[in-house]
């Protein structure tokens, strides 16, 4: 008898520990970065008439890259703990063949 009622307190545990974390008290939230990082002094260094390997070394690999659009990249950046996201920011830049002809969006919060 004692050792069915172990056994099923330890299958409880699992049962919460693995499917049910929503019952499990949580004392510390994980933030999290996504995307690219966007900064105004990086933003600045931009001008029309870059080109695309020269954008790449300042802001870096851009995040989304539409096959459909192949003139635009968009770099996108989100800052957040659990579901409360604090920051949140996006540029979307536009070329005219291999240079840069536009960029829209910011790197404000």
């Amino acid at each position: 008898m004692p050792h069915s009622l172990l056994r099923a307190a330890g299958l409880l545990l699992l049962a919460l520990a693995t499917g049910c974390r929503s019952y499990l008290p949580s004392f510390y939230t994980v933030p999290v970065r996504q995307g690219n990082y966007i900064d105004q002094a990086a933003v600045a260094q931009l001008s029309p008439g870059m080109t695309k390997q020269q954008v790449q070394r300042v802001l870096g690999t851009p995040l989304v890259n539409d096959p459909f659009h192949q003139n635009r990249w968009d770099y996108y950046y989100q800052y957040g703990k659990g579901a409360k996201i604090s920051e949140q920011r996006r540029i979307t830049l536009f070329f005219s063949g291999e240079t840069l002809d536009r960029v829209e969006g910011g790197a404000k919060n």
